[in-house]
């Protein structure tokens, strides 16, 4: 499983990225963050976080994986047709590719679901680093992946 976020914060607003990917029982196997400088704009984030989680997942040899990702609209690019004409269309289609050259899916989730995903970019702040694996997860992570672990549920509100 992978769960992915994004983030445009600040003043001056910069751009973070971070996602974890654990195994079917929950169990933390590798993290990432990072820092993109030349963008503030948020679905080119979105977008480039989910394309570095797969990445990940392609480099570490995972068949079979789901993506989580709390961007709605990043999620409905990459599952219906996009115009030739978009903005980020071969990001998308590479995104699409890496998607298909596995069995890789991805599907929206709630921010409140995504709090494992949500704690990288803030790692990705500190550091002007393009892309860091985290092979271990960081301590103040372990609370949330445990909490993730035992299904604690979010209400909507």
């Amino acid at each position: 499983m992978l769960n992915v976020d994004g983030s445009c914060l600040g003043v001056p607003i910069r751009a973070w990225f971070g996602g974890i990917i654990r195994n079917s029982a929950g169990f933390y196997l590798s993290g990432f963050s990072g820092f993109i400088p030349s963008s503030t704009d948020i679905l080119f984030v979105e977008l480039t976080t989910i394309q570095q989680g797969l990445r990940l997942a392609v480099e570490m040899d995972i068949k079979e994986m789901v993506c989580f990702s709390d961007s709605l609209l990043s999620v409905r690019l990459l599952t219906i047709h996009v115009s030739d004409f978009h903005a980020y269309v071969v990001l998308i289609q590479e995104i699409k590719d890496l998607l298909s050259s596995r069995n890789f899916t991805i599907h929206h989730c709630l921010r409140k679901g995504n709090q494992c995903a949500d704690f990288m970019p803030k790692l990705g702040a500190n550091s002007n680093e393009d892309r860091s694996i985290h092979a271990t997860p960081p301590s103040d992570l372990l609370p949330l992946i445990r909490s993730d672990a035992m299904g604690t549920f979010f209400p909507r509100a």
